[in-house]
């Protein structure tokens, strides 16, 4: 299931440098660094980049994916920071092995009850509710569909930073829980509802 969790803790220990002159983008550019904790599959990367900008795509968002530590003195206008843990690619599941699909696949933090540039993706849980809803074929491109899903659950995180809200959509990839079907399955929109909301908050930027 897919929540927000409140972290009433101050966030320390990023070493992301912002210069003292920020060079602003067009207020849709949305920086995303990802810190990846554990083991990721680069196709899995891929694929989860793919899906998250096409998912924003139709609210006018676009994302500008950098690696931390990628470049230390870059400068970025909006910037989000997204940390992986655990194991951020596809593995068979061992006989006897328990899957822990239990507490949320993701988190934004929040502090005070105001929302955070700092998400965080558990992948073991996000791979464990995607590999539980495979069929078939589906093993076969077993790398695509866990990006495909770790794609659907930054999107929903990248939603509540964006609106600054913790307020979830009626439908769509903003729904307050998916199950792993919907995270591989065909196409999970934003709905119009959160369309709506996130151009709102563009327009005022």
């Amino acid at each position: 299931m897919l929540r927000v969790a409140i972290c009433f803790c101050l966030i320390a220990g990023l070493t992301v440098p912002l210069g003292a002159g920020v060079e602003r983008m067009s207020p849709s550019v949305l920086t995303v660094i990802l810190d990846f904790k554990g083991p990721f599959s680069q196709a899995s990367l891929m694929e989860m980049k793919r899906e998250s900008g096409l998912v924003l795509q139709s609210s006018g968002v676009r994302l500008d994916w950098r690696m931390l530590g990628e470049d230390p003195y870059a400068s970025y206008g909006d910037l989000v920071v997204m940390t992986f843990r655990g194991a951020c690619k596809y593995e068979p599941t061992v006989p006897g092995e328990t899957d822990d699909e239990l507490g949320p696949l993701a988190m934004t933090h929040s502090v005070n009850g105001e929302i955070q540039p700092f998400g965080e993706v558990n992948c073991d849980r996000v791979v464990n509710s995607a590999r539980n809803a495979m069929l078939g074929a589906d093993y076969a491109r077993a790398d695509l569909l866990i990006g495909r899903a770790l794609g659907r659950v930054v999107t929903h995180e990248l939603v509540h930073m964006i609106t600054g809200s913790a307020e979830h959509g009626p439908d769509g990839v903003e729904k307050p829980s998916l199950s792993g079907r919907q995270l591989i399955g065909g196409e999970l929109p934003l709905s119009g509802f959160d369309i709506d909301r996130l151009k709102q908050k563009l327009q005022w930027r």
